[in-house]
Formats: C-alpha cells, sequence, structure tokens
C-alpha cells in the first residue's frame, strides 16, 4: 500500500477493519492538503490541535511528534484504527488521546482539523460544541474530497465559527478555511426524538444516529416480526443504533438478557438512554464495540440485526458479512441470527454459506426478514 507523505512524517497506514487484499486505502488527497496548509502555518510544539473524524489515524498520528494533538470523533473502529496504526508507525497507542464525541473537550484550541462527515448534523453539533474551546485567532479548516463536500457544509462553518474561505482544488480536494468570530451562544438541536406507536416508544436521537428523524423502513419492516417467546434468552443487538430493536424485543420478553452493541459512541449513547427511558434498570449491557468482536464464543442465543451497507462513503457488503461472521461465533449451537436487508442484496444466499438453515420469516415489496439457525 503507498505510504502517505506529509511535510510532518511519512506513514504505513491500515484501515480497520483488516480485509485481506484492501483495495482501499487509509488517507486520501484531502488528508495531505490539510497537512500541508497546516504546515504552511509553521505550528510549533505547543499549538494545540484537535483533529475531528480522522478515520484511521491519517493526520492525528501524523502531528503527534510535532504539536500537542487531541483526536476525536463518533467511531470506535476510528479510535482502534488509530491505535494500531500509532503502534504500526513507532508510537505509543495511548500517545494521542481519543476523545468520543459523545463526551466534552477541554480546549482551548488553537487548530481545527476537521474531516466533513457524511452526516452533516454530526458535524454541526461537533461546531456548536466548539463555542468555548477556541482560542482567539483559531482557525477551524475542514476538508473533504469535492464529491462528498456539501455546500451545506461551509455554510454551518460560516455560522458557527466565522467567515470561510475556501481553498483551490488539489487532488480533487478542497478546503474551508474559518477564522473564529465571536458570537452568540448557540443551542444544540440535538439530540432530536419522535415517537413510536407499536412498541409505544418515545426514542432519542444523539446527531449522528441512523435515521434521526424517523424510524427507518428497515426497521419498521422488522419490528412486527421480531421473535417471541424468547424465555430467558441472552439476545444481542448487533448495529443497535438508537435501541429500537432491542428495546422492543425487550417489551415483549421481560426475562431476556439484551446486550446492545454499536461502533458509533452517540449510537451507543441514545441506546442506553432509551433503554433507560422505557425499561427502567432493566439490566443490560450496551458498549462500542467492532461489531461482536469482543463477545465470548457460543455465549449468545439469538441476535438480532439490520446491517449497514456503507463504511463512511463506501458502499458494501464487508462490514455486513462481517457481522454475520461474528454472530455466528457467538451464537450457540442451535442460536439463530434474524436480519432485515433489502431484497437486492441477497443476504440469503451469504447467510447459507454460514449457517446450517436460512428462512425467509417475513417479506415486503423492498426488505426481506430472515432467520439464520446455526
Amino acid at each position: 500500500m503507498p505510504l502517505l507523505t506529509s511535510p510532518f512524517t511519512e506513514l504505513d497506514l491500515l484501515r480497520q477493519p483488516e480485509q485481506a487484499n484492501d483495495p482501499l486505502q487509509a488517507f486520501d488527497a484531502a488528508d495531505e492538503y490539510l497537512l500541508e496548509h497546516l504546515a504552511e502555518q509553521a505550528p510549533s510544539a505547543t499549538t494545540r490541535v484537535l483533529v475531528l473524524n480522522d478515520s484511521f489515524g491519517a493526520l492525528a498520528i501524523s502531528l503527534a511528534r510535532h504539536v500537542w494533538v487531541l483526536s476525536s470523533g463518533d467511531s470506535h473502529l476510528a479510535q482502534l484504527a488509530l491505535e494500531k496504526n500509532l503502534v504500526r508507525n513507532g508510537l505509543a497507542f495511548d500517545s494521542v488521546p481519543f476523545v468520543a464525541a459523545s463526551a466534552p473537550w477541554q480546549g482551548p484550541f488553537d487548530r481545527v482539523l476537521v474531516r466533513v462527515p457524511k452526516t452533516l448534523a454530526l458535524l454541526e453539533e461537533q461546531l456548536i460544541r466548539l463555542q468555548g474551546q477556541l482560542a482567539p485567532g483559531a482557525q477551524v479548516v475542514a476538508g473533504a474530497m469535492i464529491k462528498h463536500l456539501p455546500r451545506a457544509a461551509g455554510d454551518l462553518l460560516e455560522k458557527y465559527i466565522g467567515p470561510v474561505q475556501a481553498s483551490l482544488a488539489q487532488k480533487k480536494a478542497r478546503l474551508l478555511i474559518a477564522t473564529f468570530q465571536e458570537k452568540p451562544a448557540f443551542v444544540s438541536p440535538y439530540p432530536t426524538r419522535y415517537q413510536l406507536d407499536a412498541p409505544r416508544l418515545e426514542l432519542l436521537n444523539h446527531a449522528n444516529v441512523f435515521c434521526r428523524e424517523g424510524l427507518d423502513i428497515g426497521t419498521r419492516a422488522f419490528l412486527p416480526h421480531l421473535p417471541k417467546d424468547l424465555g430467558s434468552a441472552r439476545v444481542a443487538d448487533l448495529g443497535c443504533g438508537n435501541g429500537v430493536l432491542a428495546i422492543a424485543s425487550a417489551l415483549a420478553n421481560p426475562q431476556a438478557h439484551y446486550t446492545l452493541v454499536d461502533e458509533s459512541y452517540m449510537a451507543v449513547q441514545s441506546a442506553r438512554e432509551n433503554w433507560q427511558a422505557a425499561l427502567g434498570e432493566r439490566e443490560v449491557t450496551v458498549r462500542a464495540d467492532d461489531g461482536l468482536a469482543g463477545q465470548a464464543p457460543q455465549s449468545l442465543d439469538v441476535v438480532l440485526c439490520n446491517p449497514p451497507f456503507h463504511q463512511q462513503q463506501v458502499v458494501g457488503d464487508f462490514l455486513a458479512w462481517r457481522m454475520f461472521q461474528q454472530a455466528r461465533e457467538a451464537l450457540v449451537v442451535g442460536g439463530a441470527l434474524y436480519i432485515v436487508g433489502n431484497r437486492h442484496l441477497g443476504y440469503h444466499s451469504k447467510l447459507a454459506r454460514l449457517f446450517r438453515g436460512v428462512e425467509q420469516v417475513a417479506a415486503t415489496p423492498k426488505f426481506v426478514v430472515l432467520k439464520a439457525r446455526k
């Protein structure tokens, strides 16, 4: 794989999760552009830099030996990538501190380097949280490949930070450079909430939660067909989002034991708060993780999953396939994975390669609900 070369260093970086013969690299021209821009400003060892949404550590690790740097984002996989790539490049795994998007930062920061996230609500929330965190004369510089840079990103920077100047394009990447200007205090519009009729719930959603404004149609197709009469089964909601599948299942299965897992810290925060609102102090495990990688083998009876079909801007079934493999490892013999998926994704044949039997539980014109038994 090519090395990331910048004015600060040269790095050998891997994506997370790793896959054999991965055709994608762990950095792009927007990372290079951000680093070049910062280098031109001749930062010193005392310059305090906050890096946001650094998917695989390209920015933070490049800066680690040159400035004071803090990395923050909403991805547990990004945190794993940062730690692994630090070690891969001769640094201690904890030499760059990481703060989850669900936790506050401690400024002030002189420079903020932002990779524009796919969900602009996350960017908005991050910019609002920079209130009171920026030093006088601070700059917030957002970078992205032009095809992934919506006009609204510049509008948000202008609204919450100050005047914005767009850079020239370089290798199909562009920077938006915002100069800090004192503004009146903003109140965040997040988390948002929506009502569900069956079961009757109010669901809270922090900024980066999938389908934050309302129930997604896949989950809507899945809910009426969740398994019943589970007794004291051990159930995991894999990729739990705001926790709706687990909460609906738990309400119908009062003796079952639940584990909710997502790689988004804001999803985990939302799921934990929603569980408590719906089920009070009922025992539950809610954690950020790389899917079920941290789950003991043969420790679950049922896995519920509405799998993702993209990682950041990259569309594909790699993550879903990996989740199916993890579910198989974690299930007892005779245990079952229940999933919902778009018909065209062909999950039935993929599951048949891993599980003893696969049956269709329900179908709509767009979705299928499948049960795969180990």
